[in-house]
């Protein structure tokens, strides 16, 4: 990813701008292990033999040659052996990162057996991809309420290098800015939005989600490390609220219920009207339909049943 991308999603995620890697992964060089293995054996096997050679050569009266050719046997043996201590057993999913003497000389990726220079330190490192999930973390949202969050991050590492020099513990380092991460998000956003419009950690999952994940690649690319994917798994009001947030709720729910059982109401009352009108059943001057309309609407709002009152006078009395 270039700098200027990097610095546009550090601006808007509010992450800490990481410094630039000095480091990066390059493939070392190596050579596949099976010609290395057979030439080490035949080498040993060489050198064997120019030691059983150099005994028959001194059992024969020349000593110095054959003193030669068992020492030259036992150096070539010697190297064989060194030099076979070079072979490295890659799994898939799994590198080896190479440094000789201190310095990072690349990073092994090909599975299966290969050779590397036997004085390098090989050091593996899992490519595979990951889970992280959180504990349940208590903190404030952007209004100040207590609320409970946790989130799972599926990760692989991206670049070897970086993870193996430029943090001290590239596992530590996801776990502890996944949990930065999360909390910086939760303290940006309510848990439920009072104005229209606005976001919030509960109605707008998707949006807060990919913003979570903007947030967590740039605090973990300098440990050369990808994001894959991130998700909420727990999101809650804290117990000490719960009740109070869920009486809140149950009221908003009475509210908007309560406003459709009106708006329908409404419109049944008009629709009786009018029909009372086209038929022409009964003229009904303002008054009988004020009282018509509150009949209805007492009817069709009330949450009980409607008691029937038999009037037996006129329709004023």
């Amino acid at each position: 990813m270039s700098t200027t991308s990097t610095e546009a999603i550090h601006q808007g995620s509010g992450a800490p701008a990481m410094p630039q890697p000095r480091v990066t992964e390059f493939a070392a060089r190596s050579i596949g292990g099976g010609a290395a293995l057979t030439v080490g054996l035949a080498g040993v096997l060489g050198g064997v033999g120019l030691v059983i050679a150099g005994g028959i050569t001194a059992s024969g009266g020349s000593a110095g040659a054959g003193v030669a050719l068992s020492v030259a046997g036992v150096l070539v043996v010697v190297a064989s052996v060194i030099a076979m201590t070079g072979l490295n057993m890659v799994a898939p999913g799994e590198a080896r990162v190479v440094q000789l003497f201190g310095r990072y000389r690349g990073t092994v990726r090909a599975d299966g057996l290969r050779w590397v220079n036997p004085f390098a330190t090989r050091r593996p490192i899992s490519t595979r991809v990951r889970n992280h999930e959180t504990a349940v973390l208590k903190v404030n949202d952007a209004y100040g309420n207590p609320i409970e969050l946790a989130a799972v991050v599926v990760w692989r590492v991206e670049d070897t290098a970086q993870a193996m020099f430029e943090v001290d513990d590239f596992e530590q380092f996801v776990s502890t800015q996944t949990e930065a991460a999360v909390r910086h998000i939760a303290i940006e956003y309510p848990y439920d939005a009072h104005e229209e419009g606005g976001l919030s950690l509960r109605g707008d999952a998707e949006e807060i989600t990919e913003k979570l994940a903007a947030e967590l690649h740039a605090r973990v690319e300098a440990a050369g490390v990808r994001i894959i994917e991130s998700r909420f798994t727990h999101l809650a009001y804290a117990p000490e609220i719960a009740s109070a947030m869920l009486q809140r709720q149950q009221a908003g729910a009475m509210v908007a219920a309560r406003r459709q059982i009106v708006d329908g109401a409404v419109g049944m009352v008009e629709a009786a009207l009018d029909r009372i009108s086209e038929r022409d059943i009964v003229d009904l001057d303002p008054e009988r339909k004020a009282a018509m309309v509150s009949n209805l609407m007492v009817v069709l709002c009330g949450d009980r049943s409607a008691q029937p009152v038999v009037n037996t006078g006129t329709l004023y009395q």
